[in-house]
């Protein structure tokens, strides 16, 4: 199975950019309600992904930050602790699967490594849990 068919296209994907700011990225992370999300650099490449987690030990860390001096701190201030794998998209499922165990998303790159989507986790499940239904009817 080829891994385009899962893939949730860039256009579709909530995605921030390397140089905005923490109050931009705390905002958008509670309006769009997302634990996790791709960072993308000044080229369109994966630079990353930064959760919830990440902002959190960041402000408690800079326990005198306050919401108007969020404005001056750059996303790329904040270190990030997951470092989740990319796939190319002519990738096999076999990779595909092997890093969905360990992360919500998989970001997708083309040859030049430029990020191109994401494939969730919950339609690899979907998939895998089609196979079995399909496979116990016969």
């Amino acid at each position: 199975m080829n891994i385009a068919f899962f893939l949730l296209p860039k256009q579709e994907v909530v995605c921030f950019t390397q140089d905005m700011t923490l109050r931009q990225t705390l905002e958008r992370m509670e309006y769009n309600r997302y634990t996790a999300v791709p960072i993308l650099d000044e080229d369109g490449g994966y630079a990353g992904t930064v959760t919830e987690g990440d902002l959190l030990w960041f402000v408690k860390k800079y326990a005198d930050l306050t919401l108007e001096h969020t404005n001056k701190v750059k996303l790329t201030d904040v270190p990030l602790r997951l470092n989740n794998k990319t796939v190319r998209i002519d990738a096999n499922m076999d990779d595909l699967i092997s890093l969905a165990k360990v992360q919500n998303f998989v970001p997708v790159v083309d040859d030049m490594n430029r990020f191109i989507g994401i494939v969730r986790r919950s339609e690899i499940i979907d998939y895998c849990e089609k196979i079995i239904m399909e496979q116990q009817k016969v």
